[in-house]
């Protein structure tokens, strides 16, 4: 964090987040914008991989947990979707471009702009309450910074971040770890998320183009967009990659195509 200034980084030590307005112009978010409708327009996903993406534990083990089309996600363009938007047989119940929740998580290594590096994501909607650190456990702790990208305004109604300041100092409440090839369901979870006083949590709205640091530890979560408008944003994690282990439990596991660490320096 060499580019920030001392009272800067003094924040982000002390809230675990901090926010950078005018990271991008707002052409370089309508570029985004444009590149990610394309990439929506040529989506193609067969109907037993409609996967709702969550956050909550029983949620994300019954749809993400028990697929590869999740676990095979990390050097790879896949969709994960809102909540009631297929019918049971897994057809659209609203047009498919409304339907995603997220893309991930391999959109820096399959497309461009940017060029990022590292577990990328496309992201809209309501997220609850957790930690990176869940999902991405390195050891020690401390080696993962999030980088999320508002390419709209992010406000109150359309589904802001919020998080607890100082929360990235109690360590990791739960973990989500991969289970054995063939085991069924993919992932399980050590520990539990524990109950969140709402009152803690701060709103961080940002306009279009601002940069949100966010400590692999800190508490976070976004709101239902109760608005007419969407919030798009692009995110993407970073681990230090000099004396830090990336846990062999962890979902995202390299491969041929995704090595480890030379996507996280």
């Amino acid at each position: 964090m060499a580019c920030l200034s001392p009272s800067q980084l003094q924040k982000f030590r002390e809230d675990g987040f901090l926010v950078l307005e005018r990271f991008l112009s707002a052409d370089e978010c309508v570029a985004m914008q444009q590149r990610i409708g394309e990439i929506v327009a040529e989506m193609d996903v067969p109907p037993h991989c409609r996967t709702e993406f969550s956050t909550q534990e029983e949620e994300q083990l019954r749809a993400q947990g028990s697929t590869d089309y999740f676990l095979s996600s990390g050097d790879k363009i896949r969709f994960f979707f809102e909540k009631g938007v297929f019918d049971k047989k897994g057809n659209f119940l609203v047009p498919p471009e409304k339907s995603i929740n997220k893309i991930g998580h391999g959109l820096g290594q399959k497309s461009g702009p940017p060029d990022a590096r590292g577990g990328t994501e496309h992201v809209h909607l309501q997220v609850s309450p957790h930690q990176d650190a869940s999902f991405l456990y390195t050891e020690p702790l401390g080696r993962v910074l999030g980088l999320w990208i508002a390419l709209e305004d992010a406000t109150l109604e359309n589904g802001c971040l919020w998080f607890i300041p100082g929360s990235h100092t109690s360590g990791v409440s739960r973990r989500m770890v991969r289970a054995p090839a063939g085991s069924a369901p993919g992932t399980s979870f050590l520990g539990s998320e524990p109950a969140r006083d709402n009152s803690l949590f701060v709103p961080t709205p940002v306009q279009r183009g601002a940069l949100v640091l966010i400590h692999g530890e800190v508490v976070h979560k976004s709101e239902q967009n109760l608005s007419d408008r969407s919030r798009q944003a692009y995110t993407f994690h970073l681990m230090e990659a000099t004396g830090t282990v990336w846990s062999p439990e962890n979902w995202l596991q390299p491969t041929a195509e995704l090595p480890f660490p030379p996507l996280y320096t």
